[in-house]
């Protein structure tokens, strides 16, 4: 999904359908021999044969791949031999092909070189791209740096040893000069002096010497002693940032210039016809040579966005090698210049610009990880073996307090999480044995029985009581027994009242204790009845007590599981976080590059400014395929283009716009 790829697809199919012949190379033909009978003609010769050969290896035969590798371009190209034809232009060898080369065969050679500038054009596209994005994180770290004085205090001790080293060098070096400037008798005068003296008079004046560069050059850097050490790392940091971003500038120039002006071909797909070839040959050699100026130009820091671009139009213009600068009889020898400046762009111009950039990355961005990390590193090597030996001396320990968690783990996971779903799952299926009970099964009945036998007793002997007659009769006793079971003892008080009148009498007589203790069984069946009530509720309530004595376990479980799955498993959530969180940021530089942006005259961006927002929809595109599914995708690469196209700001405004409500729930 890359916007470089689908710019080198356009370019290649934009080629594929141009015909191979133009008018005048078909009017020749078919002068000499006949259309028909020159074209199959040609086809049979073995140099043409090998020519479409390599024109298809140069074509994007892969949709997700279709730039080929430079170096692969460059093989290709050499195989053709187009550009060892020119060498000599006065040759023999020359001239004869010159005489038998047909219109048909420099027509092919023109497809070739145009098949090959456009992945070399893909080629340098994706080296500014890959150089630009990069910068902008050296920028942020900077921006880190600056953005608080601890940082900025960090970084001094960071970088402290390569001051130092630094420092010590210029001494070194200014002390050197020093002794170097030393006229040859004073230096002879010395020499005899110093013979005659003892042997530590020389080493006094060396320390002199050094002493001196040391003040010397104390004074010629008298900003050091006013300013403090953070402070200058602060103004190196800022140096250094303003440096990329002058860099990325000039790279996002580079690269607008290269989208806007380099190989406009197939805007209009009706004029694929005679006129664009006729145009074609033209546009080709000017975007040769243009990529040889940006990427000559692009990396000097000396020149502002203005004069770069200029002067690569006016390189451009004044070109030698372009067919205007030509005599109209080396014209034939087009594709092989071409093909050579192609060649020498792949073999010394891409790798020094590439170079170029790399070193100015390298001294203005971030320091390398062994000068950030020095300090931690030193202190863990120099405590390791402290550490070691607190390990070696504890090992006992260490196993205990391991054995110990893994116990505790086991018992928690056994008795608050299997033993409360076992019992869970018992109350489920009804199981006897997981049944709540706060008394025995058969306690109530027994003394219920007890105190009914106790009562009919009572009244069977005592009927004046219960009847008030002296005989009892069986309805009677069924009926006082059925009382009983509703927890009517009547017959028993009606006793107690009568023997409490006289207490000693009755107490003598016995029916007053008799009478007292059935009340104390009436009294005990009362208390299990209301015990079995509160036994019948929590019955009732069996599984939600169940599932209460589960919850803690099944809590506890589920937040260490969720804690451990968000450290080391399931990060897709996270990623997808962070890569919804980096494109609102890309939306956010490009809301402010269009917002920042002063277009020209004719509504559009600028060189630079469409370099940068090119940058930004290059890596919005590469994280479409994490943000939305693919039904989608293809919708939103076609509002990027709507948005990366030179059509006008405010069109590209209105499809940010449209991004930003259409793809909300993505993007957010």
């Amino acid at each position: 999904m890359s916007l470089v790829a689908d710019q080198v697809r356009r370019l290649d199919a934009y080629l594929d359908r141009l015909p191979v012949l133009s008018e005048e190379a078909s009017e020749d033909g078919a002068s000499e021999a006949g259309h028909a009978f020159a074209t199959a003609e040609v086809l049979d010769a073995p140099r043409l044969d090998r020519l479409l050969h390599i024109i298809r290896s140069l074509s994007t035969t892969s949709s997700s791949e279709p730039l080929l590798n430079i170096q692969r371009v460059k093989i290709l190209l050499n195989e053709s031999g187009i550009a060892t034809i020119a060498d000599n232009i006065h040759g023999a060898a020359s001239e004869a092909h010159a005489r038998t080369k047909t219109p048909y065969e420099n027509e092919i050679e023109w497809l070739l070189v145009s098949k090959a500038t456009v992945q070399v054009y893909g080629a340098i596209l994706n080296s500014l791209v890959d150089r630009i994005v990069p910068l902008s994180d050296d920028m942020w770290y900077w921006d880190g740096v600056l953005s608080s004085y601890s940082y900025s205090s960090i970084y001094t001790v960071q970088t402290s040893p390569l001051r130092l080293w630094a420092w010590s060098l210029d001494i070194y070096q200014a002390s050197q000069s020093r002794l170097r400037s030393l006229s040859a008798a004073d230096a002879s005068a010395e020499l005899v002096q110093s013979t005659r003296s003892t042997l530590s008079q020389p080493w006094s004046r060396f320390y002199g010497v050094v002493r001196e560069s040391i003040r010397e050059h104390s004074f010629a850097n008298i900003q050091r002693k006013v300013l403090s050490p953070v402070a200058l790392c602060r103004a190196e940091a800022r140096r250094k940032q303003a440096h990329l971003r002058k860099l990325r500038e000039m790279t996002a120039s580079g690269l607008g210039v290269l989208m806007d002006e380099g190989l406009q071909l197939g805007h209009d797909d009706e004029r694929a016809g005679v006129q664009d070839h006729e145009d074609l040959k033209g546009v080709v050699e000017r975007s040769v040579a243009l990529m040889d100026m940006v990427l000559k130009e692009a990396s000097s820091l000396d020149i502002n966005i203005p004069d770069f671009e200029e002067k690569v139009f006016a390189g451009v213009e004044e070109d030698a090698e372009l067919s205007v600068h030509v005599e109209e009889d080396m014209t034939q020898y087009r594709p092989s210049t071409l093909a050579r400046r192609l060649l020498q762009i792949i073999d010394k111009t891409l790798p020094q610009h590439i170079d170029a950039m790399q070193l100015l990355a390298n001294e203005n961005g971030p320091p390398p990880a062994i000068v950030r990390y020095w300090l931690p590193a030193l202190i863990g090597i120099t405590s390791s073996t402290t550490i070691l030996r607190i390990l070696v001396n504890r090992k006992a320990d260490i196993i205990d307090w391991i054995a110990g968690f893994g116990s505790t783990l086991r018992d928690f996971w056994l008795n608050w999480v299997i033993q409360p779903t076992e019992k869970v799952i018992k109350t489920i299926r009804h199981d006897e044995t997981s049944e709540i009970a706060i008394m025995s099964r058969d306690s109530l009945k027994a003394d219920r029985e007890s105190l009914e036998r106790m009562v009919v007793d009572f009244a069977t002997e005592r009927p004046h009581y219960a009847v008030g007659t002296s005989s009892i009769t069986d309805a009677q006793i069924a009926e006082i027994r059925t009382k009983v079971a509703e927890g009517d003892v009547t017959p028993v008080l009606k006793a107690y009242e009568q023997e409490l009148r006289k207490p000693f009498v009755g107490a003598l007589r016995g029916d007053l204790v008799r009478s007292l203790l059935i009340q104390v069984q009436k009294t005990k069946v009362d208390l299990e009845v209301a015990m079995t009530g509160i036994d019948s509720l929590l019955k009732s309530q069996e599984l939600v007590f169940g599932f209460v004595g589960l919850t803690p376990g099944v809590f506890v479980s589920v937040g260490v599981f969720q804690y451990l799955r968000s450290i080391f498993g399931s990060r897709s959530g996270r990623r997808h976080s962070k890569t919804s969180g980096k494109a609102i940021r890309i939306l956010r530089n490009i809301d402010r590059i269009l917002s920042e942006a002063r277009p020209t005259e004719n509504n559009v961006l600028s060189y630079k400014d469409h370099g940068l927002l090119l940058c930004e929809v290059h890596v919005l595109r590469n994280l479409a395929g994490s943000l939305m599914p693919d039904n989608l995708q293809k919708e939103f690469l076609e509002d990027l283009d709507d948005l990366a196209n030179v059509k006008g700001v405010h069109i590209q405004a209105k499809a940010l716009e449209r991004i930003r409500w259409a793809y909300a729930r993505w993007i957010r």
